[in-house]
Parts: C-alpha cells; structure tokens; sequence
C-alpha cells in the first residue's frame, strides 16, 4: 500500500515538532512506514525530495513558489499541488488540519482512483460558522488570504467531511457530532511517544504551567484575568505571542512577580517544564484533543481545564478538572491540587491504554489505512 500525507511535515519527521497536528501526522506515517507500506510526504517548505531514517519519502512541489504574488496560488500554486499529487499516485490519501487545498488533495485522489480519509483536527471543523468565527476567525482573519483561506475553507470543508472515504475523529464528543448530521466516523485518539521518557515524578515544583499559542483563540486572555486574581499562586508561560490580544497581555505579565515568561521551548524542554508542574492549565474556548493534555498525564501531572474536556475524558477519567467556564472553580482547582502517587498510577494507565504509540496502536493505525481499501 501506498500512502501520501502532506503539509509542513519534514520537521516533525526529523524530531523537531512543528505543531500538534503536523506530530501526529508524522506519528501516523511512521507507523505505517514501520509496517512495510510505502509513505511519501508532500511538504511546501522543502526544496529537494530526501528520505528519512524511517523510509519515508519527502518530496517538494516543483514550481511552488513561482510566478507573481497574488496570482500564482491560482496560476501557480494549486496546479503545482495536484501535478504533485498525481505524480505520487498513492493508494490512499490523508488529510488533516483545517484547509481548502485539502481539496486539491480530494481531486487527485479520484483522478487515480485512490482512497481519501480526512482527520478532524479541531471541534471547530464540525461546529456552526459563529463558533468558528468567534474562537478562530475573529482573531485570524487580518488581511486579505486570511479572508481568501476562511471563506475558501467554509466551502470546501463540508463537502470534504461528506464525500471522504473515511473520516476519523479524535473523541466520542466529535463523532456524536458528526452522527447528529448523518456522517459516520471512526474515533482514533492522537498518540504520543513515549520511547526514552524519564521518571518524572522527582523535583516537582508549585507551579502551574500554562502551555500553547498566546492569543485570543487560545483564552489567553482568560489566563491572564486567572493571574491578576490569585497573586499567591505561582506560574510559567510557555509559548510565543501570536495577536495583538498576546502581545499586550504578554508585556503586562512581565511585571508580576509570581510569572515566569519561558517563552517558545523545544519539544523535550517543554515536556521537562511540565514534569516539573503542579498541573498544567488549559483556558483554551475550543479545542479537539490537545496533545500537551495527553504529554501532561504521561507525566502524572493534572490538567485544570477552564472549558475544554474532549469526549469526557477529564471528568470520566478522573485526570484533572474541567471548571465549565467558571473561573471561581479553576481558581479553587489550582489552589487544591495534590500531588500523589495514586493519581500519577492512574494517569499513567490511561496514556499507555489510549494514546502510546506501541505495537497495539501501530496495528490499529495499519488496520484503519488497509482496511479503506476494502
């Protein structure tokens, strides 16, 4: 079986993430590649094709960056996108993360009569266009591509999830949601790596961490009101401004005392930062499975969650606490967490059941990607 994934891969191929949704990408291809298939990735920021220690082929889009701006995504661009994409001639296409070219994909894929299975990045992708206006959009939308990709996106995205082969969802929440329109999904929960991972239960700290994006999409405005009202309790940032709303706030939390600002980590120090946490604290409005949840349990290490508990896991499993947008409960879940050996245990189970990417879930991974084929 031939397989092709695409987006800015390469790095998260190489061991240096790029982002939540370009990880599980490279995780899923790895698996399938340790399974004899052959996996090529179609990546926009390299310029000449290599192959990885796994055997994975990446490949560059000839031509992508020629022509004038503002006219070569049509003239140029796209064209390029699905030369390369017919080229590959894979059996089976994968997609993720919200985006229109996704769509270029969909059309070479029917052109070679190959399998397309889209992934859900976000319960965003399936929610009305006012939440996805009002948690996404509204802080993203600044020029025009920014309009061209949102109302590009709102087009193709529905047609997409109804006309794939396969879709795979990342919890029980977004396939109850998809059921509600008569689409039905596979769950497949994100996978970490836990290879080489370190006892982590030694040097623990009294902080909390806040991890991700600093912007309004991520509630970062909501953290920042959860500082100014518990001047008692200790905290670290880490991650990079990303809107005007994270540029204030982030300059406005260089003057209190109880803030460290740790700015954009790596991967494996960001990992260490929570190991060494109380818990990890989530402010996010809207998310899908947030792997930095799943990286905060592996390391036995609660997640106090102000919104967001995907598919009930938090509650249902007894790893942290979801506050239902009540920032009195947050604030009384930080100022109540105990570390203890029962919750670490517990924890621990749940990511080596759910989300390790061992030889189980690299046959789950195989089985989904063969068995679209029928």
């Amino acid at each position: 079986m031939k397989v092709c994934f695409w987006g800015k891969i390469a790095n998260a191929l190489l061991g240096n993430t790029y982002g939540g949704g370009e990880l599980q990408i490279a995780l899923i291809a790895k698996s399938l590649a340790s399974k004899g298939h052959e996996v090529v990735v179609v990546d926009l920021d390299i310029a000449e094709e290599f192959q990885t220690d796994d055997g994975i082929k990446v490949v560059p889009v000839e031509g992508y960056n020629e022509g004038i701006k503002g006219f070569r995504t049509i003239t140029h661009r796209l064209p390029a996108l699905y030369s390369t994409f017919i080229k590959v001639n894979a059996d089976v296409y994968y997609c993720r993360i919200r985006e229109y070219r996704h769509m270029i994909v969909y059309l070479a894929a029917k052109k070679v009569n190959a399998k397309f299975i889209l992934g859900l990045a976000s319960d965003l992708d399936i929610l009305s266009i006012r939440k996805r206006w009002k948690h996404f959009y509204s802080s993203n939308v600044r020029d025009f591509w920014g309009f061209f990709n949102a109302v590009m996106g709102e087009l193709v995205y529905p047609f997409l999830i109804r006309k794939a082969d396969l879709v795979l969802v990342q919890h029980t929440g977004q396939q109850e949601l998809l059921k509600r329109k008569k689409i039905n999904s596979l769950v497949f929960h994100n996978v970490i790596d836990l290879k080489g991972k370190s006892d982590n239960e030694k040097n623990k700290s009294d902080e909390l961490v806040y991890v991700g994006s600093l912007d309004k999409r991520k509630g970062f405005a909501d953290f920042y009101n959860l500082v100014t009202q518990t001047p008692d309790y200790r905290y670290k940032v880490i991650g990079r401004t990303r809107d005007k709303t994270g540029v204030i706030l982030y300059d406005r939390l260089k003057s209190y005392p109880n803030v460290k600002l740790l700015g954009k980590l790596s991967h494996d120090e960001t990992i260490r930062e929570i190991a060494r946490s109380k818990a990890l604290i989530s402010t996010s409005p809207m998310e899908g499975f947030p792997n930095i949840f799943i990286e905060a349990w592996s390391c036995g290490v609660p997640v106090l969650s102000l919104f967001v508990d995907p598919g009930g896991v938090i509650s249902r499993e007894k790893l942290g606490v979801v506050a239902g947008g009540d920032i009195r409960k947050l604030i009384y879940a930080a100022g109540n967490v105990t570390d203890n050996a029962e919750f670490r245990s517990r924890a621990n189970d749940y990511v080596h059941r759910t989300h390790e990417i061992n030889e189980s879930k690299i046959t789950e991974i195989n089985t989904i990607f063969t068995s679209v084929l029928g």
